[in-house]
């Protein structure tokens, strides 16, 4: 009680979020009901160990914020609507479209939805209204381009997201093309229509400028190629492709275009790592919280509750009310803080009802583009508010429409998980034949397929794999008509008694007339030695052999000893010759 009193009274005088999420924690550890864990170094070991400290992501946030606020001060906006009105301002509706196109990719590129409304937003919002578009459809257009691009790669909300559900981020870049895609269409759906029936004219196409404007942007397309490429081949981390595109757009803004001079260069650092200071505080404070939670196994409690008593157990049932929550807190909260923050409470649940980490992040961040443009306190709704002088209320109404759109995006996203999941099912694949070649549970697809709690032990997701692997992932797996093994299959021994077994006239084993184990009885027959002939040869002189046989082991062994000492003498023979 004592901790939801503080977040309240913090968060309604307006503290920082990270100076909320620091006190929520110390709080939690301080009145925790173990007494052995109230103390607030509980904090530091969550917060420094190796997953959080070690992660390369807290040193590519700073460096995405520092290559977004570079790209807003430049003139690399301008650009980027250039190329996109050559080669798109032809379109029934093209100028809208160039807007959407333009700001998904610049958002991409600098990762902050504030940061394009202010840039690309500015460019284009008095262009839209001078061709004849609506200025309510213009404005709400330029709020929604804003946020556009968090599906996209290589998105930051998608690096942060996949250090915080324990992901590959170059699998979760793959997932979002598609659902990325298909908001970018359908938002240009409407854009046509609105052209139409305006009837707004258009620019004819051409080739010509088409290359000219591809020759202008041709800095700033290299900067996801370089990016996306430096990571697709294996070339550098992601840590490492952030640092080579901070000095990529460094040196283009500074050398070639020279939109930055040096004298700019401290104010555009002083900004742009003061929030990304923020955000690791955020970070860490995110950590330790989320690990008090596990501990408490509050996650496990919230879903007892929901599908117990509220008697949510069916898939599509908690899909709507895991949607709900998103939006809410997506609605209340900054967007890398609502990642930090949602993200460790969900996965449990997730992980109940088997949904692939990759559906959960599409949801997730999708109804994170929904929150920034909803009302009340809708990020984007500030923003805009702010940079075009218009009433928070007044942008309201105007945001319905684009709301709606996004609404079935999520709909359709929800309902259809193959769209989040289709290019990643080639990964899921190969992992599951390289399991098979091993001959062990394919734990590396299934960390792929479901969302896992546990990452250090990932579970089977189907009812064919729980069949075979059982519902630990501890079984020995199915044959190949699909029938679980129950035990292991035992390797085939070579038998060496049939190779000793004696033929013909060959004597048989000593130990065999000692043990009495001849086959032939306990007498000896034949030519065969007594039990004390045989005794003699194992612990004796061994036994008398006539004129002209052969001689006896022991005569064998000291003429190889004569021989060994002869070779020895004739070597240091040699040697003597040597160095005399």
């Amino acid at each position: 009680m004592i901790v939801v009193l503080f977040v309240l009274v913090f968060a309604l005088i307006g503290a920082p979020i990270f100076a909320v999420m620091a006190g929520t924690a110390q709080l939690a550890w301080l009145t925790n009901e173990t007494e052995g864990l109230r103390f607030v170094r509980n904090l530091a070991p969550d917060v420094l160990d190796e997953r959080f400290a070690g992660s390369p992501i807290l040193v590519t946030v700073p460096l995405f914020t520092f290559i977004g606020y570079l790209m807003a001060e430049s003139k690399a906006p301008e650009r980027i609507v250039r190329a996109s009105d050559a080669f798109l301002g032809w379109l029934p509706g093209g100028l809208a479209i160039v807007c959407i196109f333009a700001s998904a990719f610049f958002t991409t590129l600098t990762g902050g939805s504030a940061v394009t409304i202010v840039a690309v937003g500015a460019l284009l919002y008095p262009a839209l209204v001078k061709y004849g578009y609506p200025k309510d459809y213009s404005l709400g257009l330029v709020m929604t381009g804003g946020s556009l691009g968090l599906l996209l790669p290589p998105s930051l909300p998608i690096l942060i997201y996949s250090m915080v559900a324990g992901i590959d981020f170059t699998k979760a870049f793959k997932a979002g093309l598609i659902p990325g895609l298909l908001i970018m269409v359908m938002l240009s759906i409407q854009a046509m229509y609105i052209g139409v029936t305006r009837k707004i004219p258009r620019t004819k196409p051409s080739l010509k400028e088409m290359a000219r404007a591809l020759w202008i942007i041709k800095w700033e397309f290299g900067l996801p190629v370089l990016i996306l490429g430096s990571l697709g081949i294996g070339l550098a981390e992601v840590d490492e492709a952030a640092a080579l595109a901070a000095c990529y757009v460094l040196c283009v803004e500074l050398f070639v275009h020279k939109d930055i001079t040096k004298k700019d260069l401290p104010r555009i650092t002083k900004n742009s790592m003061a929030l990304a200071g923020a955000l690791v505080l955020i970070m860490a404070m995110a950590n330790s919280l989320a690990n008090f939670m596990i501990l408490e196994d509050i996650p496990g409690k919230v879903f007892r509750y929901v599908t117990e008593e509220l008697g949510i157990t069916e898939k599509w049932r908690f899909l709507i009310a895991l949607n709900v929550f998103m939006y809410v807190q997506g609605m209340l909260m900054e967007g890398i803080s609502s990642i930090l923050v949602a993200v460790p409470l969900l996965i449990p649940f997730a992980s109940e009802f088997h949904i692939s980490p990759f559906h959960l992040a599409m949801m997730f961040l999708l109804n994170l583009e929904i929150a920034f443009m909803s009302p009340p306190f809708g990020q984007n709704l500030f923003v805009a508010s702010f940079r075009f002088n218009r009433p928070m209320v007044s942008l309201y109404r105007l945001s319905l429409p684009f709301i709606g759109i996004l609404f079935l995006a999520l709909f359709i996203i929800m309902y259809v998980p193959k769209l989040s999941t289709v290019l990643v099912q080639g990964d899921i694949d190969a992992a599951r034949a390289k399991a098979a070649e091993n001959h062990e549970p394919p734990r590396d697809a299934w960390m792929m397929e479901c969302a896992q709690q546990d990452r250090n032990n990932p579970l089977p997701c189907s009812d064919a794999d729980r069949k075979c692997w059982g519902e630990k992932g501890d079984g020995l797996g199915c044959d190949a008509n699909g029938v679980p093994i129950t035990e292991p299959k035992e390797e085939p021994q070579h038998d060496d008694s049939k190779g000793d077994e004696p033929k013909g006239d060959e004597p048989g084993d000593d130990s065999d007339a000692i043990f009495g184990d001849d086959p032939a009885g306990d007498k000896p027959t034949g030519d065969q030695p007594s039990e004390d002939q045989a005794v003699e040869d194992i612990f004796g002189d061994g036994p008398k052999k006539p004129d002209g046989a052969a001689g006896a082991p022991g005569d064998g062994e000291k003429k190889d000893d004569e021989k060994k000492d002869g070779e020895k003498k004739d070597e240091e023979e040699e040697l003597d010759k040597i160095f005399d």
